[in-house]
């Protein structure tokens, strides 16, 4: 068989081969465990991830100045040229990932993708997201702005598109704020970013991008990713995956005052309010059951913990969770070692006093990576007794059910909550459970950072009233989200400062007459659109 030639990295506006890579891997179709062999792509050394950061430097310097029609204009110009390869782009991922071509890729994921990109243009565009403030007593002005360097983006294994580096959220928001990128494609899809990468090449010097400002590599070792995210070049860090590589990250970035945006872990709990449990239960529990299996239980806001008050109810709704969970078939799961970890997950949540009602192992006989669909148990006081080995993720359809033996108990274990995306509560829809709701929602609004009533957690709008961010560990800061524009543009922005600097000087933004008209603007304390 004839060895596949190496893919080239996007360095500088070109697709140039690798620097002497230390090694090359392939991806794998995980529907069928095989190699896809037709394509190999090197693990970068540092000469690459050098000269990726100086062209990138140079890029931010250019793109400073840049007007936000031109970032606007890149950023339609990829989310058309995003849409005119659909039929490779869903193929490319189907492929890579395991997910459904349809609805999941082509009707749902790619329009998101384009989506974000053509909110971000809107925000360029507009320029409202920086927040111009004038204050004319003291002669001081201030506005958001680009950072000065690129912003190195990380992107997960579970959305080929809507989270890609070179494509996804966080790559809009930083381009939309006028920083260049620097992606790490991700390793369980580089076909597919590959096919992104080119779309966001020919756009780019369509739009007369700078030839840094769109940039991509594959991988590179565990020590040099930390040396990238370090580097005083570096404007700013992105990252969504596992706990334990964006903690390694965010330490290498905190050590040298690198802002590193992190979305790592969540467990989602949902509370099922005992009127609730005696209106709906059953139905609650199918619905529970479906937002579990929903991509293989791959989805960051997965329902991971189910609290529920002891009574008849709630044993009713644990035998229908468990009934649900025991005739479900294995979803595929994103890569080989996913099973794996799965498994140790189980394996410890089983230590830490946790009770195995469906599934529990690897499904050795299916086509596919997969685990088998699982749900747990476990006492209140169990779970208060270790609440962080009980508050382990599994990133697959695993749910451990808390039994609290009262209603305080239920606040305890509330209290007990790591920081989370997201928190739901359901209730009656008579009113009984508005006590309790009364109680454990102000509990639960500071552990998470969307609070959810009577819906479940998996999905996350597109919506500029969107958090898509929470309390650590689930993200590295509260204050921020990782969705939703403008609000995701801030992230990775400078707060420029002007004082006493004469008129003409002023970014244009901050002038007196801004002849443009639209940006929102406060000025001496009120926001107008107005000409000042």
């Amino acid at each position: 068989m004839t060895t596949p030639t190496l893919q080239p990295i996007l360095l500088d506006g070109a697709w140039r081969q690798a620097d002497a890579p230390t090694d090359r891997f392939h991806a794998f179709n995980p529907s069928t465990r095989a190699t896809i062999d037709e394509h190999a792509y090197p693990v970068s050394g540092w000469a690459d991830l050098d000269a990726l950061l100086d062209a990138g430097h140079a890029a931010a310097t250019a793109m400073s100045q840049l007007p936000g029609e031109t970032l606007a204009g890149f950023l339609e110009g990829y989310a058309d040229a995003i849409e005119a390869r659909a039929d490779a782009l869903v193929e490319a991922a189907h492929r890579e990932t395991g997910l459904p071509a349809e609805p999941r890729l082509r009707n749902v994921e790619l329009p998101r993708t384009t989506g974000q990109l053509r909110q971000a243009a809107r925000a360029a565009r507009d320029g409202g997201w920086r927040r111009a403030t004038i204050d004319t007593a003291t002669g001081i002005r201030s506005i958001h702005a680009p950072l000065g360097g690129p912003v190195v983006v990380f992107g997960p294994n579970n959305f080929p598109y809507a989270f890609n580096g070179i494509a996804g959220g966080d790559f809009a928001a930083a381009i939309a704020a006028g920083n260049p990128v620097i992606a790490k494609a991700h390793p369980a899809h580089p076909r597919t970013s590959v096919l992104l990468a080119e779309a966001a090449l020919e756009a780019a010097q369509a739009a007369g991008l700078p030839p840094g400002a769109v940039q991509m590599f594959f991988r590179t070792g565990g020590e040099l990713g930390l040396r990238l995210v370090s580097d005083p070049r570096v404007g700013a860090v992105a990252f969504t995956g596992g706990r334990p590589g964006g903690m390694k990250l965010k330490a290498a970035a905190d050590a040298v005052g690198k802002p590193i945006y992190l979305e790592m872990s969540s467990v989602n709990p949902v509370f099922v309010l005992p009127g609730a449990l005696r209106e709906r239960g059953e139905a609650l529990a199918a619905e529970l059951h479906g937002s579990c299996a929903m991509g293989a239980g791959q989805f960051c806001t997965k329902p991971g913990v189910t609290v529920l008050q002891a009574g008849d109810e709630a044993e009713r709704f644990v035998e229908q969770l468990q009934r649900l969970t025991a005739e479900a078939k294995p979803g595929v799961l994103l890569s080989p070692h996913a099973p794996r970890d799965i498994a140790s997950t189980v394996a410890a949540l089983q230590s830490a006093g946790a009770e195995l009602l469906a599934g529990g192992a690897i499904a050795e006989d299916a086509q596919g990576f997969a685990f088998q669909p699982t749900v747990l148990r476990v006492s209140g006081e169990r779970f208060l007794a270790d609440p962080e080995a009980l508050q382990s993720e599994a990133f697959g359809h695993v749910n451990l059910v808390v039994m609290a033996d009262s209603a305080g108990q239920v606040l305890e274990v509330a209290k007990a909550m790591e920081g989370n995306l997201t928190g739901t509560i359901y209730s009656d829809t008579g009113g009984s459970d508005d006590a309790a709701y009364d109680a454990l929602a102000p509990i639960l609004r500071t552990r998470v950072g969307r609070l959810l009533n009577d819906k479940m957690p998996t999905g996350v709008a597109v919506s500029a009233a969107m958090n898509h961010g929470g309390p650590f560990p689930a993200t590295g800061h509260p204050g921020f989200t990782a969705v939703g524009v403008p609000a995701s543009l801030i992230r990775f922005s400078a707060l420029h400062s002007y004082d006493n600097v004469r008129p003409h000087r002023l970014p244009l933004a901050l002038q007196d007459r801004n002849p443009t008209g639209t940006l929102m603007r406060l000025v001496d304390g009120e926001w107008t659109t107005r000409d000042v």
